[in-house]
């Protein structure tokens, strides 16, 4: 048995999306077949579409899926049709780091997520003529009206919030609010600093707000980013553009340095600056340096007990940290809506080019009737 669905499919590097008509395999025993209401574009769909990343093409991407089950394999117990889910990145299960609660670092995650395929090697995805599509990106492909998951990566969340605000909770706001909840560990009282308010930055920047850190810095060369990046809870910024020693207006804000830097953009100079502005014992943490990309640091200026860490989803269990940021939106402590913006799943080309120039913080397609999401109320 299968399910038809229509899936935007990514050709050729760089190329339009196609809509294509495929064919979906019932779910296998530990697999979860759901109907998809909306899902987040990141900045890691973008690298895939040009090739940074060797997903192999043709390919459905999509790693932000929200929607409602469908059907559940024979070993499914923690959702069942009718559930509202989020989908999140995938893991293996079974490694030390899995083992452990740390799935982000599961020793396969290049294949879980990036092969285009289950970690047997087969695609669950399938079409009459032409060839044949990669899918189960992150475990998942979201661009299509279904998506085969897997148990692990299916979150289910609660009926009453809007699908639409929920997709992006699956990786990008969850890297960057896990970085500053579980990566980073940012205390009450502590100093703080982003680079980049993008949707992960803004997401640092409300869980730094959450956590009552009382020094909070958005570090960003957008002005209309900055001032919503103040709106969400930080307590300064700064302009790049507008400074002379980045390093020294970060340092005029905390002289005795930052406790605590998070780098959301991958520029280079952001590590030079970010790590000239740390405190003793200071901690960077870093989501976007790519190998080769010429970030480097002279290991003598971390001999005060400084430390870099490279950070992966903000080193999240899943379905855990994606229902404690549900719970906080709904308590109008963590207003996600506030970064995005919407698009029919046809103007998928659209949503992209306004997401890689910046007209769109976060851009979310709807495979629903086009609405907007209600305000969270006060109370839980």
């Amino acid at each position: 048995m299968t399910t038809s669905a229509r899936a935007a499919v990514v050709e050729t590097r760089d190329g339009p999306f196609t809509f294509r008509e495929i064919e979906i395999e019932d779910p296998r025993p530990d697999e979860v077949l759901v109907r998809m209401v909306a899902t987040g574009i990141c900045a890691t769909d973008a690298h895939v579409r040009a090739q940074r990343m060797a997903t192999p093409l043709p390919v459905v991407l999509g790693h932000e899926g929200a929607g409602v089950v469908e059907r559940v394999g024979a070993a499914v117990t923690t959702v069942e049709p009718g559930d509202h889910v989020v989908l999140s990145y995938h893991s293996c299960g079974r490694c030390r780091p899995c083992a452990s609660s740390h799935p982000a670092y599961c020793d396969d995650v290049w294949a879980a997520n990036f092969a285009g395929a289950r970690l047997d090697g087969s695609n669950g995805l399938h079409v009459a003529q032409g060839t044949e599509p990669h899918g189960h990106f992150f475990g998942q492909s979201s661009f299509a009206t279904y998506a085969l998951a897997h148990r692990r990566n299916t979150v289910k969340v609660p009926r009453d919030l809007p699908l639409e605000v929920m997709a992006p909770l699956a990786c990008g706001v969850q890297t960057g609010a896990g970085a500053v909840l579980k990566s980073l560990a940012v205390p009450p009282g502590a100093s703080f600093a982003v680079f980049g308010v993008g949707a992960v930055g803004l997401a640092s920047v409300m869980a730094a707000r959450v956590t009552g850190a009382t020094t909070i810095i958005a570090v960003d060369v957008d002005a209309s980013r900055l001032a919503l990046a103040r709106d969400l809870g930080a307590t300064h910024t700064v302009n790049p553009a507008e400074v002379r020693d980045l390093t020294g207006a970060l340092r005029a804000v905390e002289a005795r340095g930052l406790e605590y830097v998070l780098d959301t953009s991958g520029r280079p100079e952001n590590l030079d600056a970010g790590v000239g502005a740390l405190a003793p014992l200071g901690r960077f943490g870093f989501v976007a340096f790519h190998e080769g990309g010429g970030a480097s640091v002279d290991a003598g200026r971390l001999t005060l007990g400084q430390s870099l860490q490279g950070i992966i989803q903000g080193d999240a269990v899943s379905s855990l940290l994606i229902n404690d940021l549900a719970r906080l939106y709904r308590a109008g402590r963590f207003p996600i809506d506030r970064l995005l913006s919407f698009y029919d799943f046809l103007d998928i080309d659209t949503a992209f080019d306004d997401a890689g120039s910046g007209r769109a913080t976060k851009a979310v397609l709807r495979f629903a009737a086009p609405r907007q999401p209600p305000r969270p109320t006060d109370t839980p």
